[in-house]
């Protein structure tokens, strides 16, 4: 169902409307539960260059679940965790249980 996500989010931007956190964090989460990684780590960047936005501790749990799922990419997971803890963003149980994973996977 990540390409129906995709496709969804491509329309709000053809209809002009504005994404938020919620959004993106919808967004990721369905790539998160296909087990693909790559494109959480473009929208997490995104959803901050072009759309101005901060990622939440949603946005940052389902990214390194991502990059958990998508074959154990624990080096990107370990990139984002320390980027949310730079953006002074607080894990939680969630957070450090994808991270976790992540580093058991990779």
């Amino acid at each position: 169902r990540w390409r129906k996500a995709l496709e969804l989010f491509a329309d709000l931007r053809r209809r002009g409307l504005q994404p938020d956190v919620i959004t993106y964090n919808a967004l990721i989460s369905a790539f998160e539960r296909a087990g693909r990684w790559e494109e959480p780590l473009r929208f997490v960047a995104e959803m901050q260059e072009i759309d101005g936005l901060e990622p939440d501790i949603v946005t940052y749990s389902a990214a390194i679940s991502a990059c958990e799922k998508g074959g154990g990419r624990w080096v990107e997971a370990w990139g984002l965790f320390k980027e949310l803890l730079s953006r002074g963003v607080e894990p939680n149980v969630v957070a450090y249980n994808a991270m976790i994973s992540a580093c058991e996977k990779g």
